[in-house]
Order: C-alpha cells, then sequence, then structure tokens
C-alpha cells in the first residue's frame, strides 16, 4: 500500500503531472523544463525532486547539466504505463508538448548552424582532438570488402575516402549543407562512386536494407537522442551487415561543448553497449583509445543479426 500511495501522491499536483506528460517522451534539462512550463527554476527543481524520489523521474547528470525522463523500468515504470491511459491530453499538455518538441528542433538547428559555420576548420579540429590517432584508417581496417557502406555525420569525407578502399560506392550523410558542400569538393574525381546526401540521423536518407557496413564517428555525442540514430541505422542495414561506432569515453571537459558543438560528454563503455544493444545490435567488437587533450574513445564494431 505505502508504494501506491507514494506514486499517487507524487501525481496529484497539477504541475508534476505535467511534468510525467511530457518527460515521459522526451529527456530535457532543468532549463528547457523552465522554458516549456513558464515557472520559476526553484519551483520545478522542486516538484522534479518529488517525482524522483518518489521514482518515477530519473535524473543524468551529463558534466554541470542535469537531464530528466520518465522512469524506463521497475516499478516506476509499470505505474506510469498503467497511469497514463487515463491522462487526457488536453489544451495544456499538449501545448507542453509541442513546446517541447520545438526545443528539440532548436537543438538539432544549433548543431546545424553550428557545424555549417565550423565546416572550413572541422578537419583541423578533428586532428587536435584525436593527435595522431588514425581514425579513418581503423575504420577502413574494420571493414570488410562490401559493395555499399554509409558513414553517417560524415562532415567533410576525410573517412569516406578511406572507406573507397573496400567498398564500391560510399554514401554520406550529414545534416550540415556546407560539411556536405567541401566533401563534394574532395571527391570531384571518383565521384560516381560517392553519393553525398543531406539528411537527420533520426530519419535516414537510404532505404531499408541499403548498406552492407556504416560507420558513425566522433557523432552520437551531437545528438539529442543516440538511440533513435542507432534505431535507424540498423534499418538501413541488410542482415548480417556491421557497424563501426566510435565515440567518447565519458569525460568533464565542459569546453567540448562550446568548442565543439557536444551534447554529452561522452559515454561510459557499457552504456554505448547498451545503446547498441537496445537498437537491436550485437556487439563483437570493442576497444579503447587514448587521443589528445585528455580523452579516450570507444571503438565497437557491431552487427546486425535479426531482421
Amino acid at each position: 500500500m505505502s508504494l501506491a500511495l507514494q506514486y499517487f501522491k507524487a501525481l496529484s499536483d497539477e504541475t508534476r503531472l505535467r511534468l510525467i506528460h511530457v518527460l515521459n517522451r522526451h529527456e530535457l534539462s532543468v532549463n528547457e523544463l523552465v522554458s516549456i512550463l513558464e515557472m520559476g527554476q526553484s519551483r520545478v527543481s522542486r516538484h522534479l525532486k518529488i517525482l524522483t524520489g518518489a521514482g518515477l523521474l530519473t535524473s543524468r547528470r551529463d558534466g554541470l547539466w542535469v537531464f530528466y525522463s520518465a522512469a524506463a523500468e521497475g516499478d516506476g515504470r509499470a505505474f506510469l504505463d498503467a497511469v497514463t491511459p487515463f491522462v487526457t491530453t488536453d489544451m495544456v499538455l499538449q501545448a507542453d508538448l509541442d513546446m517541447a518538441q520545438k526545443i528539440i528542433e532548436e537543438r538539432a538547428l544549433k548543431t546545424r548552424q553550428f557545424f555549417n559555420a565550423i565546416a572550413e576548420d572541422w578537419d583541423e579540429l578533428n586532428r587536435e582532438v584525436l593527435g595522431g590517432f588514425d581514425l579513418a584508417g581503423a575504420v577502413a581496417e574494420a571493414m570488410p570488402q562490401c559493395e555499399t557502406a554509409v558513414d553517417l555525420g560524415c562532415g567533410t569525407g576525410s573517412v569516406i575516402e578511406r572507406m573507397l578502399q573496400r567498398s564500391q560506392q560510399v554514401i554520406g550523410v550529414d545534416g550540415s549543407p556546407r560539411m556536405l558542400e567541401l566533401a563534394r569538393r574532395r571527391f570531384v574525381e571518383g565521384a560516381e562512386r560517392v553519393s553525398l546526401r543531406i539528411g537527420e540521423l533520426d530519419h535516414l536518407p537510404l532505404r531499408d536494407g541499403e548498406a552492407d557496413f556504416a560507420s558513425i564517428n566522433m557523432v552520437l555525442h551531437h545528438l539529442s537522442d543516440p538511440g533513435v540514430a542507432l534505431g535507424e541505422i540498423r534499418r538501413v542495414l541488410r542482415l548480417g551487415g556491421q557497424l563501426m561506432v566510435t565515440d567518447f569515453d565519458r569525460h568533464d571537459n565542459e569546453r567540448m561543448r562550446s568548442d565543439y558543438g557536444d551534447r554529452w560528454l561522452g559515454f561510459e563503455g557499457v552504456q554505448l553497449e547498451g545503446l547498441l544493444r537496445e537498437a537491436g545490435f550485437t556487439v563483437r567488437e570493442c576497444r579503447r583509445q587514448g587521443v589528445a587533450k585528455g580523452l579516450a574513445l570507444h571503438l565497437m564494431l557491431a552487427e546486425k543479426t535479426q531482421q
């Protein structure tokens, strides 16, 4: 009885119901929730504390930022699943969802604008982070000989250049028009083997099962929901197709947000493996590689083993 009372008491306030309603769909920071609810930060934080203490919300600290989302498992998740059908989406709740969606879209727009602005300097910025590590070479080494490969978040095409050694055709996808323009200049010769496509990673401009191999390098930490992108990558891979994921190990360098547009300060190895498994991949290999600025990379090779 005490657990039921705890949950019902936590949801007995209109503001807390609004928070649960929006956080059941999106992971959001305190500042973003303040904008959505149009309330003071202290008030919003107090309600978040009550919901988190009751086990209906979880929080994730990423450097100086804290993000909240509805409980994904356990008794709290079971309770929310039981209660949600009885919550009628009225004008207030719908307005909250609309505002949250606008915030998510603004995140993507800011990321696109950031990469358009620094496109000319991107290769040099990457070298500053990677130090002497040959990331493109590591991707090419992991690739089998194949017909079609895809590089997601391809930037100026430095990885595509090496992937062409092992694939008859390489597709590059990026959300930045300026990045793709620079990539096209790189492939003036041999352009018939390279297809550069503008698109977002949560809705890829590829057919189901179009690719034999995919890579996504130092990109997931820019995304609001990396799991959605991994699910899309699984869709565009054929059965047995492989995915090479390279991304930062967890760190606390806040300058990576301002200098490189990062949203996540890296991932724990088990966290990244978990995201891959949840997206339907089987992890085959993983290793950790130190790079510059006191940072390290996870390199993981995964396979689509089921349709």
